[in-house]
């Protein structure tokens, strides 16, 4: 039923930004799936531009929050304030009140702040004084960060990134998607207008219908397997890699391996989830929820390396023994 409009919103953010479709596509699971999207990469590959193209397109409130060093609590959530003319304190909301967040460089603020932000995620609530306010639905957090080895960074502790859906990492364009954003960058009448597609109404209509996608019994299995393989490596035939594995994924991760996937099929078209939509969409969900030691550091392997690995090893026919 919305096939159309979703298609729609993808050609709009097209106008504006070129080569990375996976990014957009990986953010519009988040939105409708309810999911909160990290994305990592370098300086300069268009994370905020995505976002804010992606923004326009919606009938959404959208703040943008830039995160600095000196960034409080209560520049994010909002505080009392003292009114002299009643002489009472009253509740000034912080940018948090929103649909859409864009949480730009979420790793320049100090934890303090980190916290309150990833507090409102799980939660949906903002506490200001004795007072607690439910956030508007949908409510989604779209974060961007640099490299941790970046100069200037605090990174996010390893159980608070756990309650993003997703972390995704932004590569280089390609020589031709560069030479195409270099033309529109520097043609200096180049228009980032783009039109309104989906609404509130839209949003919450798509997750019915992914709500009801079908998902297997033994796929639901192949979730389990893959999630059980990052916490007992050395079951599943995986003696090497299991030196490097810390602590594997949260149940977070089947959790939301099931909705993305669902998601996927949905995009796709399809009111079925195959395994290639779960292959598709692990690396994503489980790449910042594996937890390495620092002999991995030391022999240069990460998490995505790991996560390949698994979806070669483990297979999706083994059946899996419930306890």
């Amino acid at each position: 039923m919305y096939q159309d409009k979703i298609q729609a919103v993808t050609e709009e953010v097209r106008k504006v930004v070129v080569g990375q479709d996976k990014m957009v596509n990986r953010l519009l699971i988040g939105l409708f799936t309810n999911g909160h999207i990290l994305l990592e990469g370098v300086p300069g590959l268009a994370k905020t531009l995505t976002v804010n193209t992606l923004a326009k397109v919606l009938h959404l409130d959208f703040n943008r929050i830039q995160f600095t060093p000196d960034l409080l609590p209560s520049d994010l959530i909002g505080t009392m304030i003292y009114n002299q003319q009643n002489g009472d304190f009253e509740v000034k909301k912080g940018p948090i009140f929103s649909n859409l967040i864009l949480a730009d460089e979420v790793n320049r603020s100090p934890a303090k702040v980190q916290s309150a932000l990833l507090e409102a995620m799980q939660e949906k609530q903002v506490t200001i004084g004795e007072t607690t306010f439910q956030l508007d639905r949908p409510f989604l957090v779209l974060a961007t960060q640099n490299p941790v080895d970046q100069e200037g960074t605090y990174p996010l502790p390893e159980a608070q990134v756990d309650r993003f859906m997703m972390k995704v990492h932004i590569d280089y364009p390609s020589k031709a998607d560069e030479m195409e954003v270099m033309r529109r960058m520097a043609n200096m009448s180049f228009s980032s207008e783009v039109n309104a597609v989906l609404s509130k109404e839209d949003i919450f209509g798509i997750r019915d219908e992914i709500n009801g996608i079908k998902i297997a019994e033994p796929l639901e299995q192949y979730i389990i397997e893959l999630v059980f393989a990052t916490r007992f490596p050395d079951q599943y035939g995986l003696k090497n890699e299991a030196k490097y594995i810390q602590f594997g994924v949260s149940p977070r991760a089947s959790i939301n391996l099931n909705l993305a996937s669902k998601a996927v099929a949905y995009m796709d078209g399809r009111d079925y989830v195959l395994p290639e939509d779960i292959k598709e969409i692990a690396e994503d969900v489980l790449n910042h929820r594996i937890i390495l030691n620092y002999e991995a550091e030391a022999d240069g392997i990460d998490t995505r390396d790991l996560v390949k690995i698994l979806l070669e090893k483990v297979p999706i026919n083994k059946s899996v023994t419930l306890k």
